[in-house]
């Protein structure tokens, strides 16, 4: 139990640079908390009492802002940073280094009984105000952008941004999505991959041809750079041996 404890304040540590002391997290983080509190409901939901178990929860919720069900699987290490919003539900399964931020919900999207949260695996991170939705399985060291709706399997390493949320898994999307940011807009993964719908295929095509137009331009910016260079030298050799200068300073 110690050694838990001391495993989730380190993480708090690793993981938000604001946390200044180990009394400060013990005290003033609702993510400790609500994590702490949990394992008590978890371990009472297990052992049958069931009713005790969301009575736990339930005061876990009013003290924190967050609300996990007593039945969730949470693994080591797990941070939740601000946390007022997150809701996490029963049957959802939380690995190891998992991170998530405020308004976060790991939520079902089915009234039957049975599997109906996601699956978070290890190394996760869950951005602000997104929605994992359905029995679906997040990948290790995924990572969820802020406010995405993520109704479908993302595989490990990958990233889902944007509503639906979209796939981010080769050099190319990335390359796509950070220009989209430098413009000042998200493209939210745009890939031929991932839909076929014209507007998509449209951004698509816009951002490459930005990305083509800024490699031609620094190849030109290159050249340009290079043939000043070589001018200077040419300026200073002339410079250097001009025979008559030292009479022209003198006229001056």
């Amino acid at each position: 139990m110690f050694k838990s404890i001391q495993e989730d304040i380190a993480s708090v540590f690793d993981r938000d640079p604001a946390a200044r002391s180990t009394w400060e997290v013990i005290t003033c983080y609702p993510g400790f908390h609500a994590l702490r509190i949990h394992r008590i409901a978890n371990w009472l939901w297990h052992l049958n009492l069931r009713w005790l178990g969301r009575l736990v929860s339930h005061i876990g919720r009013f003290l924190t802002g967050i609300e996990i069900h007593p039945g969730a699987t949470i693994g080591r290490r797990f941070f939740i940073d601000h946390g007022m919003g997150v809701v996490i539900g029963e049957t959802s399964e939380i690995g190891d280094d998992v991170t998530l931020y405020h308004g976060v919900t790991l939520g079902g999207t089915s009234w039957n009984k049975g599997k109906r949260h996601p699956t978070i695996s290890d190394r996760v991170v869950i951005g602000a105000g997104a929605k994992v939705l359905g029995p679906i399985v997040v990948g290790e060291g995924a990572k969820i952008g802020s406010n995405a709706v993520v109704v479908k399997d993302v595989p490990p390493g990958a990233s889902a941004v944007g509503i639906p949320a979209r796939i981010i898994i080769d050099e190319l999307d990335k390359s796509r999505e950070e220009k989209a940011a430098k413009l000042g807009f998200s493209a939210y993964a745009v890939t031929a991959k991932a839909t076929d719908d014209p507007l998509a295929k449209a951004l698509q095509g816009l951002l490459d041809h930005s990305m083509e137009q800024d490699h031609r331009l620094e190849q030109l910016q290159h050249e340009i750079e290079t043939l000043r260079g070589r001018a200077a030298d040419d300026v200073a050799v002339t410079e250097r041996f001009d025979p008559g200068r030292p009479h022209q300073v003198a006229e001056k």
